[in-house]
């Protein structure tokens, strides 16, 4: 009985050093709440410490909410080898290109009459596509919080301000926690890829092109880095953080691997790798960044959803993730 109730004790013991700070967790959502009157901090599914400022204020770095598009033809500004964000619906084809994104992260979209979210976060290389609908068919429109969490973005929806994680596309804080975003297909590829296979395809430009230094590159050699900006958990220790990684789910392979096999088939998925894109993250011109190349995910021909975060971030937010590099899997 004695054994019993020492063990019992013990547990419950280790039960709180786990739990949040309940105390630190209040003191932080007082902090926030002079600027966020309107979120519910009581509801989170994360603890509020995990959460930073990455500088920025609210909306310090602006959505686009009224996108401008130019047509592929009409476009002469973008070098061939230029990242673009891409995105195809029923023959609407539009290339966001990271020149843009990189000052912006968020632009909220209609792309073949679908209500979309094109979202980029240079700290974690994630360049994801969401469907701004959610289960009940409101439609919610998104901007940046200046917070990060595992030095991804931190994403905010105007209708209830409620937070949400950029890297998975979940609400984390507020009204609309356990909701989940729709992930679609999208590729980064070159401005000479997307050019070629849609022709007829438009292009995202700058509605004040005097606003920010478009084409060139805030975060000069970040991608060259050992330790991404403001992270403070566990970095990977058989891989290097910054190692660009094809992630699909819970599975991903590193770059150095699949440039090394130019193709990898895993079941029913196929990856497949050919140079001709630089790095946004690496020159102070992004055009001279340096080559990363193409990545295209299929599933029995069709893309499917998936990003090319660090390797530091996949295992952040898929902590029981596999990573298959050229010495074998890798494991948290």
């Amino acid at each position: 009985m004695v054994i019993g109730l020492f063990r019992l004790a013990a547990f419950a013991a280790a039960v709180l050093m786990m739990a949040p700070d309940l105390h630190a967790q209040t003191s932080l959502a007082q902090q926030w709440r002079h600027e966020w009157p309107q979120t519910d901090f009581s509801h989170a599914i994360v603890d509020l410490s995990e959460i930073s400022s990455g500088g920025p204020p609210k909306d310090g770095i602006p959505s686009i909410d009224q996108p401008k598009f130019v047509s592929v033809n009409e476009m002469n500004s973008l070098a061939p080898k230029e990242p673009v964000l891409s995105l195809i619906i029923d023959n609407d084809a539009r290339a966001y290109p990271l020149r843009v994104m990189i000052w912006h992260e968020i632009v909220n979209d209609v792309v073949g009459g679908m209500p979309v979210l094109i979202t980029y976060c240079p700290l974690c290389n994630t360049g994801i596509v969401f469907i701004r609908r959610l289960e009940d068919d409101r439609v919610l429109d998104f901007g940046t919080t200046g917070k990060l969490r595992n030095s991804d973005l931190v994403m905010y929806d105007r209708q209830t301000e409620s937070w949400w994680q950029q890297f998975g596309g979940e609400a984390i804080v507020g009204d609309l926690v356990g909701h989940k975003l729709k992930m679609l297909p999208s590729r980064l590829e070159s401005w000479a890829s997307f050019r070629e296979r849609a022709p007829k395809g438009r292009v995202l430009v700058p509605n004040d092109p005097a606003l920010r230094s478009y084409g060139t590159n805030p975060y000069v050699g970040y991608d060259q880095t050992t330790r991404p900006f403001l992270f403070s958990g566990r970095l990977p220790h058989k891989v290097p953080a910054m190692m660009r990684v094809v992630a699909v789910g819970k599975e991903a392979w590193t770059l150095p691997l699949l440039r090394a096999k130019g193709m990898i088939v895993s079941g029913d998925l196929t990856i497949r790798w050919r140079a001709g894109q630089v790095s946004a993250l690496d020159a102070a011109d992004i055009t001279q960044g340096a080559d990363v190349g193409n990545v295209i995910v299929q599933r029995l021909g069709k893309d499917v959803p998936h990003t090319i975060p660090f390797a530091f971030a996949f295992f952040a937010f898929e902590p029981d993730g596999v990573l298959y590099t050229e010495n074998g899997p890798v494991r948290q």
